[in-house]
């Protein structure tokens, strides 16, 4: 089996600041893939994959590949994409990871793609993880890889090997080795502490970046993933800070005289595009992270806020009541030529760009239903993805494919709760945190 490219994949650890190194070798995979993930159809008939527990000699290593595996079974699961079919109907229950499986015995189960792996403890305590990916029904082998991680690290391994598979079979990339960061919710409704947190885009990890003392709104991650900028009321009005998430550094954003909102980076994260809100309305303004310098971008007398960059930096989407009720517009990036884009029924809000350049996520708020839903940037080809009691602040995965946002539950003792969905409006499903959760961001790939 030929060798064809070796990359190398770093991390930081956001808790102890570890590196992962890992080398993977992507193996010889056919000129025209056999089996793919038609992504780009409304609905969409999860693919069935089997997926065998990665062997290993010792019990750690058994341990550690059942763990793997189960994670990727989750990813993959969630994904809407793919149908991980019941090891309870396994035929083989190992194979050789040097041999080749018997395809009939996955054929029989309708299985269309074979994941098996195994795991091996090296000498100096690291784990070396391994994979290979195969087309069931054409008999083939499509890519593999591994990775040499210290065992704190086995999760991240996981999330890279779904990525892995996710882009070998549908063609986009991954999105499972992500962070969410949002601000976690607890206590009576009226009395609520909220505390930014982060963890991993499947719930794992959880960690707390701030105490609770003082209100946080609207964490947003840097291009980086390792700065975030947020909303605070420490200072005892609104004022934006940026958050240093490997060394936990906070920094005051400019001293505005009047409160400001809404903070997002530019995408390369050299600048950030907020609203200041003076003498009664608010504008929107930019600020270059190296020279503190500040430069105005709109100047009216009505409320424009929840400015969002295009991914090539050259235009800014975001939302003005200047024509009477809130509604989206485009423009410049340094403020040229603003267009109204949005004409559907209703008040529209936090618009936020796609990574892809084709579409933008917005909340519209019509006769007491919050909608969740996306446009092209000249405002045509509107779609609700879902709709509810209370739907707000729609983050995107880094593919452009998947939209979280946050979702009111009613009631007295009811709560923001952070869920998913697909463009196509599919696969809507509720995303694990102990306490509730609101304002999500979604953050690029790690490095």
């Amino acid at each position: 089996m030929r060798l064809d490219v070796m990359r190398h994949v770093t991390r930081r650890a956001a808790l102890m600041l570890m590196v992962l190194m890992a080398a993977v070798m992507v193996l010889s995979r056919p000129a025209h893939a056999v089996l793919e993930v038609d992504v780009t159809r409304g609905t969409v008939q999860p693919l069935p994959i089997a997926l065998l527990e990665f062997t290993g000699s010792q019990p750690d290593e058994v341990q550690a590949g059942a763990d793997i595996v189960q994670v990727i079974t989750s990813n993959l699961r969630n994904s809407g994409l793919f149908a991980p079919v019941d090891p309870a109907a396994f035929i083989e229950r190992q194979i050789n990871f040097e041999g080749t499986p018997q395809f009939p015995n996955w054929r029989v189960l309708n299985a269309q793609a074979l994941v098996n792996g195994r795991v091996t403890r090296q000498a100096d305590g690291r784990l070396q993880v391994e994979f290979r990916l195969w087309d069931v029904f054409a008999g083939k082998h499509m890519t593999g890889a591994k990775y040499f991680t210290m065992p704190v690290n086995w999760r991240r391994v996981a999330h890279i090997i779904s990525d892995a598979i996710y882009e070998r079979l549908t063609g986009e990339s991954g999105y499972f080795d992500t962070r969410v960061v949002f601000v976690e919710e607890s206590g009576p409704k009226d009395q609520r502490v909220k505390r930014l947190s982060i963890m991993d885009q499947d719930g794992a990890n959880l960690r707390y970046l701030s105490s609770g003392r003082d209100l946080v709104l609207t964490p947003r991650f840097s291009p980086s993933s390792q700065e975030i900028t947020y909303m605070s009321y420490a200072s005892g009005s609104p004022q934006v800070y940026l958050f240093n998430i490997e060394t936990g550094q906070t920094e005051l954003v400019g001293n505005f005289d009047g409160m400001t909102f809404a903070p997002r980076f530019s995408p390369d994260g050299q600048r950030i595009v907020m609203s200041l809100q003076q003498d009664g309305n608010a504008n929107i303004f930019a600020m270059d992270l190296r020279t503190r310098r500040t430069t105005r971008l709109t100047n009216t007398p009505a409320i424009d806020t929840s400015p969002s960059y295009s991914p090539d930096g050259r235009r800014i989407v975001f939302t003005s009541d200047r024509g009477g009720s809130q509604q989206i517009y485009v423009m410049g990036a340094d403020g040229s030529n603003p267009q109204r884009i949005s004409f559907g029924n209703g008040n529209y809000s936090t618009p936020v760009w796609s990574p892809r350049g084709d579409l933008i996520a917005f909340t519209r708020q019509g006769q007491g239903r919050f909608a969740i839903g996306v446009m092209r940037p000249d405002g045509s080809g509107e779609r609700i993805l879902t709709e509810g009691y209370h739907n707000e602040g729609p983050t995107w995965a880094p593919n452009g494919r998947v939209i979280m946002f946050f979702r009111d539950v009613a009631g007295a003792g009811g709560g923001p709760q952070l869920w998913s969905v697909d463009i196509t409006g599919y696969n809507e499903r509720r995303l694990p945190t102990p306490n509730w959760a609101s304002d999500p961001a979604w953050s690029p790939l790690i490095n």
